[in-house]
């Protein structure tokens, strides 16, 4: 669906949820995350950019796995510390999946995913169209309730801080695997946050697109 189509159902409220394709399991297990490895740091940055050119392929399971540990798994079990900060270690942000398949919900602690609803949201996360097709879009959602130690009128800025740090820590990686990837704030908030049934003190923040690049896709930032 192009651009303006979804702006004109936007305005009209019938910009609308997609059945689910395959599968829509309860928990999907992920393998292991490999934490050792890969492309150096410094070539990573180098080569991060943003692309708006997805194929529809899915992303295997391992690179999955990579993907959200390096996203904001845990890296230090025996404090339970991440890869992404948070101030006081609140740990606001939640990672959805929307996925052909179903919204999920994605557990670090257990480092598996969660079903959260059995439609295909990836049409309302983005006025772009290429956010429909693309195999994953990652919305980033803070919830508020957990900031218990940050003063009420902070809570906006730090959750708005960690979500950039874990949007980064996925465009890196996405450099270091060859993905594509794409960090997105044109959405309509109240739309994407009535069909994903989130709470009043849930908060969307960003929308994130991740995929295997079309052949000759352009970086645009």
């Amino acid at each position: 669906m192009d651009t303006l189509t979804k702006l004109a159902l936007g305005m009209m409220g019938r910009l609308k949820l997609e059945p689910p394709t395959g599968d829509s399991q309860q928990t999907m297990s992920l393998p292991a995350a490999v934490a050792t490895g890969g492309m150096p740091l410094m070539e990573a940055l180098y080569l991060r950019q943003s692309v708006r050119e997805f194929l529809p392929t899915p992303l295997e399971p391992q690179i999955l796995s990579n993907l959200l540990w390096a996203a904001c798994g845990i890296n230090r079990p025996d404090t339970g510390g991440h890869t992404a900060p948070s101030a006081m270690n609140a740990q606001e942000v939640d990672i959805y999946l929307a996925l052909p398949q179903g919204l999920y919900i994605y557990s670090s602690a257990q480092h598996l995913l969660k079903l959260m609803l059995a439609q295909d949201v990836r049409r309302v996360t983005g006025y772009q169209d290429f956010v429909d097709d693309a195999p994953l879009d990652l919305i980033y959602v803070a919830n508020h309730g957990r900031m218990t130690l940050v003063p009420v009128s902070k809570r906006a800025s730090y959750a708005s801080i960690a979500v950039g740090a874990i949007a980064q820590n996925v465009s890196l990686y996405c450099a270091s695997a060859g993905l594509a990837s794409v960090v997105r704030a044109w959405f309509d908030r109240q739309a994407l946050s009535e069909a994903m049934g989130l709470e009043s003190d849930q908060q969307i923040l960003l929308s994130q697109t991740v995929g295997y690049p079309k052949p000759d896709a352009k970086a645009t930032a």
